[in-house]
C-alpha cells in the first residue's frame, strides 16, 4: 500500500502585544477614558423642560398660565440636578412666588458645584400667550458669589445710543426731550427723523407718550 503522508506541525510566530495609545496622549483629542461631567449639558434639559412645558400655552392667550408651567416644570427637574445652588435673580421675593424665588435652595448643601443660579422660566410671556415666535427659557449658573445679587430691584432704566452718538451726551438724569435733542444733533438731522426703540410695556406709556411729543 501507499505510505502515509507526513503533515508538518503549524509554525506558530510570537507576536508582540502593542499597548493601546490614549488618543489624549497624542494631543490629538479628548481623552474619553474618563469622562468628566459636564452641568451646561444637564441645564439644556431644564430649559427643554421649561420652554417644552410652556409651549402648551401657545396662542392660547393665557402669559399667566404659560409662565407658570414653565416654572413649575423648570423647578421640577433643576432639582435632579446634583449640585448645591442658590437662586439670586428669581421670580421675585419668596412671599410673591412659590418657586424659584430669590434665596432659594436647590439641590442639597452636601453636594458640589456650589454655584449661583439666575432663572427666567420663560423670557416672552406675551409672545406665547399670542403665538408669535422669540420666547426662550433661560439659566445662567456662576460659582458662588460670582452672580451680581440686585436685592430687590425689579426694574433698571436702561439707555444706549448709536455707534455714531458719543454716550456721554446722553443721561438718565437728562428729560427724553433733551437726551433726544443731543441725540439729533450729534446725527445732525431733526428730532423727528430720528429712531427711538422702547420695550412695548404698559409702564412705558409714558415715556412713548414723551418721545413722540418730543419729535412733534
Amino acid at each position: 500500500g501507499r505510505a502515509p503522508v507526513p503533515v508538518r506541525a503549524p509554525q506558530w510566530k510570537s507576536v508582540r502585544s502593542v499597548r493601546p495609545v490614549r488618543v489624549a496622549e497624542e494631543g490629538v483629542g479628548p481623552d474619553y477614558s474618563a469622562v468628566q461631567r459636564n452641568l451646561a449639558l444637564e441645564i439644556v434639559r431644564v430649559t427643554e423642560a421649561a420652554a417644552l412645558a410652556s409651549g402648551r400655552w401657545l396662542g392660547r392667550g393665557d402669559k399667566e398660565a404659560a409662565d407658570q408651567a414653565a416654572v413649575d416644570m423648570m423647578r421640577k427637574v433643576l432639582n435632579g440636578v446634583r449640585m448645591d445652588g442658590v437662586v439670586v435673580i428669581g421670580e421675585g421675593e419668596k412671599d410673591e412666588a412659590p418657586m424659584l424665588f430669590c434665596g432659594e435652595r436647590i439641590g442639597h448643601p452636601s453636594l458640589h458645584p456650589k454655584i449661583d443660579i439666575a432663572v427666567d422660566p420663560l423670557d416672552g410671556t406675551t409672545l406665547t400667550a399670542q403665538g408669535r415666535p422669540g420666547a426662550m427659557s433661560i439659566i445662567a449658573m456662576a460659582e458662588r458669589g460670582a452672580l451680581f445679587d440686585p436685592g430687590p430691584c425689579v426694574y433698571m432704566d436702561k439707555l444706549a445710543v448709536g455707534p455714531e452718538v458719543d454716550p456721554s451726551v446722553v443721561s438718565l438724569d437728562k428729560s427724553v426731550a433733551e437726551n433726544l435733542n443731543a441725540v439729533a444733533a450729534q446725527l445732525r438731522k431733526p428730532v423727528g427723523d430720528v429712531t427711538v426703540t422702547v420695550l412695548d410695556r404698559p409702564r412705558h406709556k409714558d415715556l412713548i407718550s414723551q418721545i413722540r411729543a418730543a419729535g412733534g
